[in-house]
């Protein structure tokens, strides 16, 4: 069956599973679903390092007449870590940026996916200029306060003087310091779900070990003798031993069926500016180097704080 085909047979059923959906219920219920359904050791056994030890530089070039741009992506994820364990958020969710084009680059059906992840990522960018207006309005209220002589006696002679001068920590740089603002903030519940900036990251977090996987499983090479696999079967396979623990068996059904109208490697190696599967590995492995060390942090981070389940 060609991808044309696969893809009419994809939409088709896709419509119907969604149809259905909608008729059970909201169907944003659906795709919000976060459920605690996988153990610290089943993620563990998920991620797949690539192995270290390939020094080789592979050059980036620029895609003309494309959104995606692979070398835009690597120096996003690149950009990221921040001192020994952190992870700075502009440029996390930049990254996710040029993730987002990359899966709407392949196709509208997977296009349907792209769509819930930069839900996610409005979300935390959302709550992160709120809070940053919230700071700003608390230090001007300071700054008054401070050069009028009426208010700072009266401040002064307030039981609340010792809170004059304390600096709002402002938490949405880092996952880390959005982590620590959220809790001190009460802002993350660990028995229900919430739109919190920490949970929102754990759903993304989730997505992108299942990328870290598809992308590494497309850059393998073949030995002598052997086959390419279709990047459809690759994305199927990944996404069920690391993104479906979490989904319904609804959104499992329909994301599969969209993986069928995927197209096949030439097109992937379009999108990266490359011709043979030998320079693909290249570009990807670097790409997935990048991942890996930003998903570890992040990985790291919600497990020290008990979010890896988070309702």
């Amino acid at each position: 069956m060609g991808v044309k085909c696969r893809a009419f047979v994809a939409i088709v059923f896709i419509l119907i599973l969604l149809g259905s959906m909608w008729l059970h219920g909201n169907l944003a219920d659906y795709w919000n679903t976060c459920p605690k359904a996988y153990s610290i050791k089943n993620k563990i056994l998920s991620f797949i390092r690539v192995n270290s030890s390939d020094d080789e530089v592979a050059p980036l070039r620029v895609c003309p007449g494309q959104r995606f741009q692979v070398a835009d992506l690597l120096a996003h994820l690149q950009a990221a870590p921040v001192s020994a364990n952190d992870v700075l958020l502009k440029p996390y969710l930049a990254s996710w940026d040029e993730l987002i084009k990359f899966l709407e680059a392949l196709g509208p059906m997977v296009g349907l996916i792209s769509q819930e992840i930069e839900s996610k990522t409005a979300i935390i960018r959302d709550l992160a200029q709120k809070a940053e207006k919230e700071r700003k309005m608390k230090e001007r209220k300071r700054t008054h306060q401070q050069s009028d002589p009426v208010l700072m006696i009266s401040h002064n002679s307030s039981s609340d003087y010792s809170e004059m001068n304390h600096k709002p920590s402002f938490g949405y740089t880092s996952v880390r310091s959005m982590i620590k603002w959220e809790l001190e903030n009460g802002l993350v519940d660990f028995h229900k779900q919430t739109n919190s900036g920490c949970r929102t990251l754990l759903c993304l977090h989730r997505a992108l070990l299942w990328l870290q996987n598809f992308l590494l499983e497309l850059g393998k090479d073949t030995t002598e003798g052997e086959h390419l696999r279709s990047p459809s079967d690759l994305c199927k396979e990944t996404y069920q031993r690391t993104l479906a623990h979490h989904h319904t068996w609804w959104v499992r059904k329909a994301v599969e069926l969209a993986f069928l109208a995927m197209p096949e490697r030439p097109y992937f190696y379009q999108l990266v500016c490359v011709e043979t599967q030998a320079e693909a590995t290249l570009v990807l492995n670097r790409v997935v180097r990048a991942i890996e060390e930003v998903y570890e942090r992040n990985e790291v981070a919600l497990q020290e704080h008990g979010m890896l389940d988070l309702p």
